[in-house]
């Protein structure tokens, strides 16, 4: 019976290893997982946006546009008060930000 459940077990392990997803990376409180139609972030930037830094939060002409999910993001976003100078920190500000992001559904990427 216990044979029953190691295959499964170890394979899930080799492929969220394969990943780089660990389940725990979803579930602190201080941050969220971010998704977009990014399939490799490299170098924090994205089309030449910087993920990091004050970003305004809009329903109409975004930089980009992002999904919220619970699993498997390209993005981890943690939301500072002040200074969001590393990787995936964000301040969310109502004017002057350094990029603008619309949440949506289905279909993130470019506007």
């Amino acid at each position: 019976m216990i044979r029953k459940y190691i295959l499964p077990l170890i394979l899930s392990m080799v492929i969220f290893s394969l990943l780089d997803f660990y389940p725990t990376d979803c579930t602190t409180e201080s941050s969220t997982c971010l998704t977009s139609n990014i399939s490799k972030i490299k170098d924090c930037t994205w089309n030449g946006i910087e993920l990091k830094g004050k970003v305004q939060f809009v329903e109409s002409f975004p930089d980009i546009k992002v999904q919220f999910v619970d699993a498997f993001p390209d993005l981890k976003v943690k939301f500072a008060d002040a200074f969001p100078d590393d990787c995936g920190e964000w301040q969310v500000v109502e004017s002057f930000p350094d990029f603008k992001v619309q949440v949506v559904e289905s279909f993130p990427g470019m506007p």
